[in-house]
């Protein structure tokens, strides 16, 4: 059986309880060596056998798998945050479904939820935003026009930008082109929960000479949004928990 298990974003205490339970239980480990923290593999058993993808090729992985589920062995696929997102498993699970070896999936906690837990922000308030964009711009993966960040951005929505901090200046392009304004408040958080954990604020117009004074070129999450710029007096307070609003659990007074 494989466990393909979303390690969360960098803190170890942010894996899900189910999934330290496989990893805690496992055999095999495979993990995503170039952004899992390494802290989680002491929840390993000590005699588990351990690999890091980062040095391995998809039909490494998948050959390590195979052998390792037909000598009946427990293995965890570790992957950072969430896997649905970005995390390229889709052609992992084809080929495992192919060469019938079970599997199921256990989510984690995405990196651009933890930057909003980093920031102490919410991305959707009333009257400002009850949307939530997540993409990144074109690189060594291209993205098709019909989703390009010029063409998302146009809905001056809240935007949670992944895999792009290395090209913040076309990024910035882009956002503008798309309307946003000079003054747009952007922040970029990188490795969000991890205890190196940096946090940068500032506009569109300044946050490229930001990040260049910072040095941050890999694993950052870049948000934009009014979201970010919003105090009490600027967004609507939620029907939930408003007097006025009854629903299934409370009358309104």
């Amino acid at each position: 059986m494989v466990h393909i298990v979303g390690a969360g974003p960098g803190d170890p205490e942010l894996i899900t309880v189910k999934g330290q339970k496989f990893l805690s239980a496992a055999d095999v480990v495979i993990y995503a060596g170039s952004l899992v923290n390494p802290e989680l593999l002491k929840f390993c058993k000590p005699d588990a056998e351990i690999y890091n993808s980062a040095e391995m090729m998809l039909d490494e992985i998948i050959h390590v798998i195979e052998k390792s589920d037909a000598q009946g062995k427990e293995i965890v696929r570790l992957h950072t945050g969430d896997p649905s997102i970005y995390g390229a498993i889709q052609e992992q699970m084809d080929l495992l479904e192919e060469k019938n070896i079970d599997f199921d999936v256990v989510p984690g906690v995405s990196s651009f939820l933890a930057a909003a837990a980093a920031l102490k922000q919410e991305y959707t308030l009333p009257g400002i935003t009850q949307s939530v964009i997540i993409t990144r711009r074109g690189g060594r993966t291209p993205v098709s026009d019909k989703e390009s960040l010029k063409k998302l951005a146009q809905h001056q929505t809240t935007l949670c930008i992944f895999l792009s901090i290395g090209l913040i200046q076309e990024v910035v392009r882009d956002l503008m082109s798309a309307g946003f304004k000079s003054s747009t408040p952007i922040a970029i958080v990188q490795k969000a929960s991890w205890p190196d954990e940096k946090i940068i604020k500032g506009r569109l117009e300044t946050i490229v000479e930001q990040v260049k004074a910072e040095k941050i070129e890999r694993t950052a999450m870049i948000i934009v949004g009014q979201c970010l710029n919003a105090r009490k007096e600027h967004y609507e307070k939620s029907q939930l928990y408003s007097p006025k609003f009854s629903h299934m659990f409370r009358s309104a007074k």
